[in-house]
């Protein structure tokens, strides 16, 4: 029986950190799905908005991820066969005013979960380590197609603790043998991610100025870069699949590879309004650190796993919009 079918029909004790955040409610919608044991935990004052249709799929537990003890004690707890490590700051915008916070914890809360899963007694299968195109940072040519072996050089606290992350990852795979497989993932949006990110504040907006509680106006930052958008639900199968076929020490871009403007993701949402929206640029939205483009090669992804993203930009952006057009009430 091939190796993702035994997956399958186990029905897995899995860990999800960060799961009640925009990936992770995806992702434990997922694994749901084919009905594994889904346990998770929460920062102290984390909303479960994000889970709360879950219900008792979930068994949620709440405490801090740089809290060392706690993270031990939990992973001793369960002893899950697989764990997903999703919990970070993972805005490259709030990094930048809180560089201290995303280095504890993207850096020394991975720290934690490396550490407790080589606690004796554990029964750790894989480590699915998110990590992120952001630690690539400038290169040249500006435009070209990353591959795997890309250098690092990150120009933001964000950048810094996601490559900082791997580093750990690659210590601990050859140092412990630990079985961590590295998903490197490209930008990827849809409904539940955050405001602060450029799609969902692009979607909030315009809902709001179609129930007339803004003017029609759409504050925007810099619209010239260029990045590789892919669905959640596609990012998601991803890791899924890492988990059932990644390669430990191994990383594997999750990644459209195409650039696109976000200046032509922004008139791809005007469409879909019949309200008339002035673009406004707001210098407050501007970033020195803005990387130009990003566009990743996902060969090794599917030639190894076997993923194949099914969804369109314009089916991810209408169903974002349609989620905030719901979610925003008079």
């Amino acid at each position: 029986m091939p190796i993702w079918k035994d997956f399958v029909a186990k029905k897995n004790n899995i860990v999800i950190t960060g799961i009640g955040g925009f990936a992770g409610s995806f992702l434990a919608e997922r694994l749901i799905a084919d009905r594994h044991k889904i346990y998770g935990f929460l920062a102290p004052d984390e909303k479960e908005d994000n889970i709360s249709h879950l219900g008792n799929s979930l068994a949620l537990e709440r405490f801090d991820i740089t809290e060392k003890s706690r993270v031990s004690d939990y992973i001793k707890k369960i002893k899950p066969q697989f764990i997903f490590h999703l919990a970070a700051l993972a805005s490259v915008g709030q990094s930048l005013h809180q560089a201290g916070r995303a280095y504890e914890i993207n850096i020394f809360g991975s720290l934690n979960v490396l550490d407790a899963a080589l606690s004796p007694g554990n029964r750790i299968e894989k480590i699915i380590l998110i990590g992120s195109a952001d630690s690539y940072g400038i290169f040249a040519p500006k435009g070209k197609l990353l591959k795997e072996n890309q250098p690092f050089a990150p120009v933001s606290p964000y950048g810094i603790s996601k490559a900082s992350m791997e580093y750990l990852a690659r210590f601990y795979y050859r140092q412990s043998n630990l079985p961590v497989v590295i998903a490197r993932s490209f930008n990827h949006t849809g409904p539940r991610q955050s405001e602060n990110f450029v799609i969902p504040s692009f979607c909030r907006q315009i809902a709001r100025i179609e129930k007339g509680l803004q003017p029609p106006n759409i504050m925007v930052g810099d619209l010239s870069v260029r990045r590789d958008l892919s669905d959640v639900r596609d990012v998601v199968e991803g890791y899924y699949l890492l988990a059932q076929r990644g390669r430990p020490g191994e990383a594997y871009h999750l990644a459209s590879g195409k650039a696109v403007s976000i200046q032509n993701a922004l008139e791809m949402l005007l469409k879909m309004s019949d309200v008339k929206i002035k673009v406004t640029i707001d210098k407050n939205r501007l970033r020195k650190s803005d990387i130009p483009i990003l566009r990743g090669d996902a060969t090794k992804a599917r030639k190894e796993i076997g993923w194949r993203p099914k969804y369109g930009l314009k089916e991810t952006l209408n169903f974002t919009l349609d989620w905030w057009r719901k979610k925003t009430t008079y």
